[in-house]
């Protein structure tokens, strides 16, 4: 295709067609910018210019000394949860214990709140009020309340509101399944941080700061995939580090913090310009009630009310009656006596390994153990699936390479499926190790 045009919008819009009716192909290369402004008589700024539009743009990709081309068909990543007719004991969808969530009818029933219309406040009052009290501990003093549907969707949202495309966001590695998707969708490039035992490391988030990351989203406990979480000291030196960047906005995943064990310990320092705590219902209350609170300062409040008012994007009122019930009647939710079930469960696995000589993670959090490997991670979990054990390869939760490791969900796992699960990973261990 002969690209045209003698303008940077010119030759944007050139490319944009091209790729739009198929002139040009996932893969293509475009020419150099030096060779394409010699052809087409303009500075090599101009083309520059145009080629950065058309990366911001996710049209096209930057590939070092290999030049630009234009960017291949998004392939969607691996998901949370699995088949559910699958033959095998599945110990790989992330899922909590249906046991313990809710009924939504039984719930709704005894809502008896009258239909709300347009122009009606968009947080329920006593959601409002609950989440006021729960967060204010947390919190720097003057914070905003938001609703969104579910931890991911604030956090696209709360990206999108402040980032560009191609702009690279620090993360965990390994990172949360759809922490890497959403990246990856919405064409912001996931700058991967080690973490060890106590989360993500804060050297290694000062160098993904220093080498241009735009945003951080830190998850503070029970980390998913590894269930690690932050202690005082990690905390501490992480708000450190952050202090240092106040205008990097922050945001602090806080997915299981209904459930948690481990308690929650501040990373947003008070120089933080742009900061949100994201805390879900989904975990505790089920993927149907897709809602999370995010407490933040003022201005990223405004900027994500604007992503949330456009006449459909609100969360259903009928879904935070729902909510608000369960969240005022204990005896609906049955919290405590979830998150003591979801301990004993993980405890009961660490246990049922170590008896078979396998070292994890005894203070873990969340439904899921990880179990870090040496050997091939889909190896062993292939060696298991024949065993009839659906577990998840850790591949698909690494950032900068593959994360080697099994996640292991263990919110439904009985004590004899513990024990027999333990020996066969044994076995394939000393097969594949």
């Amino acid at each position: 295709m002969k690209i045209t045009g003698s303008t940077s919008a010119e030759i944007f819009d050139r490319i944009r067609q091209g790729v739009r009716t198929g002139q040009l192909q996932p893969g293509d290369p475009l020419p150099p910018v030096r060779d394409l402004a010699l052809t087409l008589d303009v500075n090599r700024n101009t083309v520059a210019a145009a080629y950065k539009r058309l990366v911001a743009a996710g049209i096209a990709v930057t590939q070092g000394r290999l030049g630009t081309v234009i960017r291949a068909n998004e392939v969607l990543g691996e998901q949370e949860g699995t088949h559910h007719d699958s033959p095998l004991i599945d110990l790989a969808g992330g899922n909590p214990n249906p046991e313990w969530l809710p009924d939504p009818a039984t719930m709704l029933a005894a809502c008896r709140r009258p239909p709300r219309l347009y122009g009606a406040a968009v947080v329920n009052p006593g959601l409002e009020r609950h989440a006021r009290a729960w967060f204010s501990p947390d919190c720097p003093a003057g914070f905003a309340i938001d609703l969104t549907h579910g931890a991911v969707d604030a956090v696209e949202r709360l990206l999108s509101a402040y980032l560009a495309p191609g702009d690279q966001v620090a993360v965990e590695d390994p990172c949360f399944l759809s922490s890497i998707n959403t990246l990856r969708t919405a064409g912001f490039e996931a700058a991967g941080v080690p973490i060890d035992g106590q989360g993500m490391r804060a050297d290694a988030l000062e160098a993904a700061l220093a080498q241009g990351a735009q945003a951080v989203i830190i998850t503070p406990r029970a980390h998913n995939p590894t269930g690690c979480g932050l202690g005082v000291t990690r905390a501490r030196a992480l708000r450190g580090v952050l202090s240092r960047h106040p205008h990097v906005p922050v945001i602090v995943d806080d997915h299981f913090a209904l459930l948690a064990e481990s308690p929650y310990h501040n990373v947003i320092p008070k120089e933080a310009q742009r900061w949100a705590l994201v805390r879900s219902l989904s975990k505790a209350l089920g993927p149907d009630l897709r809602l999370a609170f995010v407490a933040s300062d003022a201005q990223t409040s405004h900027r994500l009310r604007l992503r949330l008012a456009g006449g459909t994007s609100w969360v259903s009122h009928i879904l935070q009656d729902i909510a608000e019930a369960c969240l005022q009647e204990p005896r609906a939710a049955r919290l405590p006596e979830a998150r003591a079930d979801y301990a004993r469960r993980r405890r009961l696995l660490v246990d049922a390994l170590r008896a078979e000589g396998i070292e994890a993670a005894a203070n873990a959090d969340g439904l899921n153990l990880w179990l870090p490997l040496a050997a091939d991670s889909q190896a062993v979990a292939g060696e298991l699936a024949r065993q009839g054990w659906l577990v998840r390869a850790g591949d698909a939760f690494g950032v900068a390479e593959a994360a080697r490791g099994l996640r292991i969900t263990i919110s439904t796992l009985l004590p004899e499926q513990a024990r027999r699960f333990a020996a066969d990973l044994r076995g394939a261990l000393d097969r594949h190790g």
